[in-house]
């Protein structure tokens, strides 16, 4: 284990971070897990920055399937640029609980349970132990989630930054509808917990990389499959009926006039020209109805833009930097060194 909140949180074998030559741990990581509501441990870590200068911290939530060890390098790029760092595994994922036996399938009961598993991870790790003020990044299925407590009368980030936020599901808006009463109707039989049809519990980033949808950057694609390979019980496969019901429920709840008009923290959205996984045009609907929203498009990107080629990257950290104030590539002071485990 790299470090661990002994004294207040709960520390298990799951808790460690898993660091390979590729893909080192970054030095100076705190992890650990904190108890949900429902008695999950769920995994955390949490790094200061790496610049002279402090300007805060980045809260860092990721997309479905994914897990602390997949962000290292942006990680790595937030603390250079004079920001802490504070992120968590998802509810089901990663290094956190599993909601069932069978640890590959992807659940939720509903998205309210990963509301709570947030507002646990700021009010016990981030607010006590972490600078202000505090920021948000979050991609895909992180993205819908923060944006569900953004309109809540408490909000804890100065400015949030999504990459590629599943607002709406690509290519099915036209039956969205029928996929989440389906969903719906097949949970009340109870199939929640089976795997959608034709879903497996192979892992995606097991896939070949020639003709996937996340990330044109073969050495980045193969980097997330050595983590998996070095600790496989990081992952899981495709979701269940009951993912799906919860989220075209959620999908229905940001879609509704009123909730986005409700949204006032500044929010930049970065979407990839080329995703597969999310509809760009529900991006494009939500920016134009939320105040102090901007929208931008990486061309040439696919789903994973923080995974993508340099030249991709690099249009992300630019809008990323005009963006969030204070932030710009500093450079690297003396720090502990980074262990592989």
């Amino acid at each position: 284990m790299i470090g661990s909140d002994m004294a207040t949180h709960g520390v298990s074998p799951a808790a460690e971070l898993i660091g390979i030559t590729r893909n080192p741990v970054p030095g100076g990581a705190i992890c650990g897990t904190f108890a949900s509501r429902d008695g999950l441990q769920i995994r955390y870590a949490r790094w200061d920055t790496t610049a002279e200068r402090r300007i805060g911290t980045v809260c860092l939530f990721h997309g479905r399937t994914e897990f602390i060890e997949k962000y290292f390098e942006t990680i790595g790029d937030l603390r250079r640029r004079g920001f802490a760092v504070a992120t968590m595994d998802w509810r089901g994922q990663g290094g956190s609980s599993r909601m069932l036996k069978n640890r590959s399938k992807g659940h939720a009961e509903n998205f309210a349970q990963f509301d709570d598993d947030v507002r646990r991870f700021m009010s016990s790790i981030v607010l006590p132990d972490c600078p202000p003020p505090y920021y948000c990044l979050a991609h895909s299925m992180g993205g819908h989630l923060v944006l569900r407590l953004a309109q809540t009368k408490v909000c804890w980030w100065d400015r949030i930054v999504l990459t590629a936020p599943m607002i709406d599901f690509a290519q099915t808006e036209k039956r969205k509808g029928l996929i989440g009463l389906g969903a719906e109707v097949l949970t009340l039989l109870g199939f929640g917990d089976s795997f959608i049809p034709g879903g497996k519990a192979q892992l995606w980033e097991r896939a070949p990389f020639d003709g996937n949808p996340l990330t044109s950057d073969r050495l980045r694609y193969e980097r997330a499959q050595d983590v998996l390979r070095a600790s496989p019980g990081l992952g899981i496969g495709a979701p269940t009926i009951g993912w799906v019901q919860a989220a075209c429920a959620s999908v229905a709840t940001l879609a509704s006039t009123a909730f986005m008009e409700s949204i006032r923290v500044p929010t930049l959205i970065v979407a990839a020209s080329n995703d597969q996984i999310v509809s760009n045009t529900a991006m494009e609907r939500f920016a134009s109805h939320v105040k102090n929203c901007r929208l931008i498009v990486v061309s040439g990107a696919r789903h994973e833009i923080l995974m993508e080629r340099d030249q991709l990257r690099d249009q992300f950290w630019a809008a990323f930097d005009a963006y969030v104030p204070g932030s710009t590539l500093l450079p690297r002071r003396l720090e502990q060194p980074e262990i592989a485990l």
